[in-house]
């Protein structure tokens, strides 16, 4: 009988190796992915557990009113709270990564979790980013919401969107721009 001598694998290629692969392992996510609430930011950001991992996800094709956006972004935050109770499973579309790092994605329990946000005015269909998602759906939600004066369209033609009052409190944004519009 042949005797083998197994070296772990770790020992190959160093002792961070393996926690680094674990880590990458719980952070990609390829598609249809099942994850369990962990805490949710703000109106449009998540935070799940998938794989043993923490993983931050940006809600896909959408743009909720920013925090400082008083009383609107806790608004928002609250519909999604009441949507997601951390614990809650969920399933997430990936789409992509952004440029915080965070996961791209629609979010489904019992349903469409960003359309609803949408339709109920608590978030913008972000037209910048619709080719990721059924871009029609989000736009005709957000003119059913407009519509019937929901939400952030209980003002007349919206509170300013989230891209803009980013851009506007950017001190390098140009001056004299519409706070409201479109993009």
């Amino acid at each position: 009988m042949r005797s083998t001598f197994h070296v772990p694998w770790a020992l190959w290629f160093g002792p961070g190796v393996p926690a680094v692969l674990a880590l990458l392992a719980g952070a990609c996510f390829t598609g249809h992915e099942p994850a369990v609430v962990a805490s949710i930011g703000d109106g449009d950001t998540i935070q799940v557990r998938s794989g043993g991992a923490l993983t931050r996800v940006r809600l896909a094709c959408i743009d909720a009113p920013e925090m400082a956006q008083r009383p609107h972004g806790a608004q928002a935050r609250r519909a999604l709270q009441e949507r997601l109770q951390p614990g809650s499973r969920v399933r997430l579309e990936a789409k992509t990564t952004d440029r915080h790092g965070r996961l791209v994605a629609e979010v489904f329990a019992a349903g469409n979790v960003n359309l609803a946000l949408v339709a109920n005015g608590q978030a913008f269909a972000f037209r910048r980013y619709l080719n990721q998602c059924d871009g029609q759906a989000y736009r005709d939600a957000e003119t059913r919401a407009r519509r019937d004066r929901l939400g952030v369209w209980r003002v007349p033609g919206g509170i300013t969107r989230p891209w803009n009052f980013r851009r506007d409190e950017n001190p390098a944004s140009a001056a004299g721009k519409s706070s409201r519009g479109t993009d």
